[in-house]
């Protein structure tokens, strides 16, 4: 899996002012379609309440991923046909309607359908950014300025909230809802991205070929997937084997063997190649990414219950500690670069991050309530190293193990994949812990102290003790935990087998995760060494082909 010479299309070579200027447009509007991900974080519960919808608050949230990543291998495969520069100003075009259209929503549901509108518009942002960066520079230029792009995302996790936070708590601004503003920071934003691409990234006339297009084959990519990521998205508060479940489930089956029948007919011309997936290396690699991205979302949605359950941290502290992770996935990223060009090999990198992820999520079951938060610090920074080599590597592996006409189906694939685990670990990984905790809680009440606790006259007289002691002798069921927010005030020994309940019940979650991710890292380890785009295999006699370095 080495790192090949993958020709630069000349239509689409800048000077390097306009490149500068195409690559600030680019990380702009990537940080914005992570910026309305991280954004809703603190910002969810007042917007529910300002729009009297707290029961339908998880629309706002699941129908922009659904549709963001639904969208992603869409534009990656269009962009191939009609050219990136077309396809990227119909992504932000699109993404700074929603935005406007969610900034005047008047109900919850008005805002879930413009959220979806905004999820269609940055599914393409992040996955042409990868395509056009990988257009403009060789692969080795291009690792620094995807690492870049990857950053986005660590500014985004940390701006996010905060920004959430803000706008949330104002009344107004400038004579509107100050949540509202959520949504409006992003139209003068995405219109300087419109504005650069439209002006400085020179479109590619290899890009505008008429070929056909494969509408039947989106459509059931979106049947497939969409009612998927809405089971496993809503499966937890609908239940698992509900009708509603089964039946969405049923849909996406149906929709899933449809779409693979169209897309056999439709051969070079599917919005994903069949042929593609004959190449093992290709299939490994997003094999790789659909297992690391579960271990990724699993830990980013476990982790901060554990710093604020367990550890009884605030919000805000656990989010501060969990910065260093951030830090070191750039770091992580950047190291990337100079040993790919030096080496010429990414895989030793890949196997190396996913390991160190498997390792990070063992060492974190091990964790309780005792354990210093130092120490907590370490693991997550380590963490952050491996998530770094993880996310570049995997991008560098599925790009240069495809042909250069395929670049924008790799991207696409490379997003989809990756959310699309991300979905799958989240849900499943949230799902175990509180199936594990309900029989955790209830062993760990058996305690001496927790029986004095509760027949205590003067604990049980303040309601929330009392609450807290009936839920566990009736039996704690799953919806029960949904707010944890009680532990704060009730009488400690009351508190304590909830807390090491739900500890013990994240160390089993830790551990599954850390197979799934070691599991990713055998898969990595069996990848073929490979040499160029096409797919061929290393060969001393194999010519490499010619480069045009953008930079020089």
């Amino acid at each position: 899996m080495s790192t090949p010479q993958t020709p630069v299309s000349e239509g689409e070579r800048p000077a390097s002012k306009a490149a500068g200027f195409v690559l600030t447009g680019l990380f702009i509007g990537v940080f914005l379609s992570a910026l309305d991900t991280m954004i809703m974080a603190t910002a969810l519960r007042t917007i529910a309440d300002q729009l009297s919808g707290m029961t339908g608050q998880a629309w706002v949230t699941v129908s922009y991923l659904v549709a963001m990543t639904a969208s992603a291998p869409l534009y990656g495969k269009m962009s191939d046909i009609f050219g990136r520069k077309r396809l990227y100003l119909v992504a932000i075009s699109v993404f700074v309607l929603g935005s406007a259209l969610c900034a005047f929503a008047q109900s919850i549901y008005e805002l879930s359908a413009y959220r979806a509108v905004q999820g269609l518009g940055a599914g393409g942002l992040m996955t042409l950014a990868l395509a056009i960066t990988a257009d403009l520079f060789t692969p080795e230029r291009r690792v620094r300025h995807q690492a870049n792009l990857g950053l986005m995302f660590g500014v985004a996790s940390v701006a996010g909230p905060v920004g959430g936070g803000l706008f949330a708590g104002m009344d107004t601004l400038l004579w509107v809802d100050g949540w509202r503003w959520v949504f409006l920071i992003n139209l003068p934003l995405g219109l300087f991205c419109f504005l650069v691409v439209a002006r400085y990234f020179q479109a590619s006339a290899a890009h505008r070929a008429r070929r056909r297009v494969d509408v039947l084959g989106a459509v059931l990519l979106v049947l497939a997937v969409i009612p998927a990521l809405v089971a496993v998205e809503q499966g937890r508060e609908w239940g698992w084997w509900s009708p509603t479940v089964l039946s969405l489930y049923a849909l996406s089956l149906l929709g899933l063997v449809a779409f693979l029948l169209t897309e056999r007919r439709m051969a070079d011309a599917a919005i994903l190649p069949p042929r593609l997936f004959r190449s093992r290396s290709f299939s490994m690699v997003n094999a790789v990414n659909f297992l690391g991205g579960m271990g990724v979302f699993g830990a980013l949605t476990v982790l901060p219950l554990y710093l604020q359950v367990v550890q009884g941290l605030s919000p805000t502290t656990a989010g501060l500690l969990l910065l260093p992770q951030s830090v070191f996935t750039t770091i992580g990223s950047y190291v990337c670069g100079p040993v790919t060009e030096r080496t010429g090999r990414s895989k030793p990198l890949l196997v190396a991050g996913v390991a160190i992820m498997s390792a990070s999520y063992l060492a974190l079951a091990f964790m309780d309530a005792q354990t210093h938060l130092a120490l907590v610090v370490v693991v997550v920074s380590f963490m952050g190293v491996g998530l770094g080599f993880f996310f570049q590597t995997v991008l560098i592996a599925l790009q240069t193990s495809v042909e250069p006409k395929d670049i924008g189906v790799a991207s696409g694939l490379y997003s989809f994949t990756r959310q699309l685990g991300g979905a799958v670990g989240a849900a499943l990984f949230v799902s175990l812990l509180f199936t594990a905790a309900v029989t955790e809680i209830t062993k760990e009440a058996g305690t001496a102290e927790f029986s004095r606790a509760a027949e205590d006259p003067e604990v049980m007289a303040d309601p929330d003790n009392r609450a807290a002691v009936d839920t566990v002798r009736e039996g704690v069921a799953t919806e029960d935990l949904d707010d944890t927010s009680f532990l704060q005030r009730v009488h400690p020994d009351i508190a304590a087998p909830y807390i090491d309940g739900l500890d013990n019940a994240m160390s089993t979650v830790f551990l599954t995760m850390s197979a799934f991710v070691l599991l990713s890292a055998i898969t990595a380890l069996l990848i073929p060494e490979r040499r160029g785009g096409s797919g061929k295999p290393e060969s001393p006699e194999q010519p490499e082909p010619k480069t045009v370095d953008t930079e020089k």
